[in-house]
């Protein structure tokens, strides 16, 4: 029996192959370390909008402008009336700024972590990033360092601006240069804790929304309850309880932190007294930090490549 291509009055099927020049990459293959330092400056840029929608640039624009605001105020303060008021020092102490300005610091925390989180995982675009060469250690210690860089910068960047007015109004430039200095290794500190802690909140859940709502309640919660203790202990006397207290907040806990490592001013009544308290907060921090890499660590280890 003859085939189809074979019977009288059918055409016999025709192919052509046509070279359209595809060629496979032939250039250097960077590795793990490029991927990494490709997907940190991604992330960074993500977290101020940039490189995204101009809507996307409104919430972290606008933040960072509000935390220049009050610095830029006291600023103008100090440099037109120091005589007059007679200020030898900042209205506002370097180490007290953030607590100052903890609702904006905890606003740009709790939108980005899960823009750069819970996105991932709503989207499955962790599939790609977990593809070879990338690792989920590699993911999750890159997604931590965008967050706390960028909120880094965002606390530091009004201390640097009360710096220089501190320094335009001829403040003593050893003194504000070493406060200053203390005050950049707590913007670090308390950035690595907020951004770790919201980091975890926002692996739970790929719902944005729920995400940022959780992040929130978790970082002003905890900062409310722990304030309202410690102002019951100041007012019973019993100060060791609040100073206990501030080991469960981070904003508590830094500060408290910095008190301890630099004697820098404190922002709370209860700041740490003793040595041991002192170690404690040391090594709450340690714990704080390493518990939520390792936590973030394992939730990753459940998600399917």
């Amino acid at each position: 029996m003859s085939s189809p291509s074979e019977r009288p009055g059918t055409a016999a099927p025709s192919a052509v192959i046509h070279d359209i020049g595809y060629r496979p990459y032939a250039g250097p293959r960077l590795g793990e370390g490029a991927v990494a330092r490709s997907f940190f400056v991604t992330g960074l840029r993500n977290c101020f909008g940039l490189g995204r929608s101009g809507r996307s640039k409104i919430l972290p624009m606008g933040l960072l402008g509000l935390m220049l605001l009050p610095a830029l105020i006291l600023v103008g303060v100090l440099v037109q009336a120091r005589t007059l008021l007679g200020l030898d020092e900042h209205i506002v102490a370097y180490s007290t700024y953030p607590i100052t300005t903890q609702l904006l610091i905890s606003v740009f925390v709790a939108s980005q972590a899960p823009a750069l989180i819970s996105r991932d995982l709503r989207f499955r675009t962790i599939t790609l990033y977990l593809a070879r060469p990338g690792r989920r250690t590699t993911y999750v210690l890159v997604r931590l360092a965008s967050l706390t860089a960028a909120t880094a910068l965002l606390i530091a960047a009004p201390l640097l601006l009360l710096y220089v007015g501190g320094l335009l109004a001829d403040l003593p430039l050893g003194r504000e240069t070493e406060r200053f200095l203390a005050a950049l290794v707590g913007a670090v500190l308390l950035a690595v804790c907020l951004s770790c802690l919201a980091a975890v909140v926002s692996a739970l859940t790929i719902r944005r929304g729920l995400a940022v709502a959780a992040v929130i309640v978790v970082l002003l919660v905890s900062y409310t309850v722990v304030t309202t203790i410690q102002g019951i202990s100041t007012e019973s006397g019993n100060e060791t309880v609040g100073e206990v207290a501030g080991l469960f907040s981070p904003y508590t806990l830094i500060n408290g932190l910095q008190v301890f490592l630099f004697d820098s001013p404190a922002a709370t009544p209860t700041p740490p007294t003793s040595d041991a308290i002192g170690v404690a907060y040391l090594v709450a921090t340690v714990v704080t930090v390493l518990g939520a890499v390792g936590a973030m660590l394992a939730r990753f280890r459940r998600v399917s490549a």
